[in-house]
């Protein structure tokens, strides 16, 4: 009797390397994009609450209410961290909105350069880590991110 090999089929039960690295970088993109959520809800109450805070660019291209913003990041940052909850259950709906939530998370940073340009850069850094953490591993290639099989030894 021979036994065929499919590749790319994933039988239950076992791990491979690249079912390994596929849970690592959904749970890397889950912890991302928590942490950029996070501290985006952090920066849009500091927006809110003083509009003191933040220095302004008197000529910048894109001119907005600092308190605008501050909405803008606070809603961003809630529902990345929404989000980041249902990619710890590597739910598919998460891993798209994960994706949509970082690109416009990038876009809301790039247009608030002036009034932080190293806290906006360091958001489009982690935001574009996040995009690429969750773009990179196939469905196929994992089950549960966080259910770890006991190894054999």
């Amino acid at each position: 009797m021979t036994a065929t090999h499919t590749p790319g089929a994933h039988t239950p039960g076992t791990h491979t390397a690249r079912h390994e690295w596929a849970a690592g970088l959904m749970v890397f993109g889950a912890i991302l994009l928590m942490l950029a959520g996070i501290l985006a809800v952090f920066r849009g109450i500091m927006a809110i609450a003083q509009n003191d805070v933040f220095v302004t660019t008197p000529s910048y291209v894109f001119q907005f209410d600092l308190t605008g913003w501050g909405w803008i990041h606070l809603v961003l940052g809630a529902v990345a961290v929404v989000v980041s909850v249902g990619l710890f259950q590597a739910a598919t709906w998460a891993r798209v909105a994960g994706v949509v939530i970082a690109g416009l998370i990038v876009i809301a940073n790039f247009l608030s350069l002036p009034y932080s340009p190293v806290w906006s850069v360091l958001i489009i850094a982690f935001s574009g880590f996040v995009i690429w953490a969750l773009c990179v591993a196939r469905k196929e290639d994992f089950g549960d991110p966080l259910d770890r099989a006991p190894r054999d030894v």
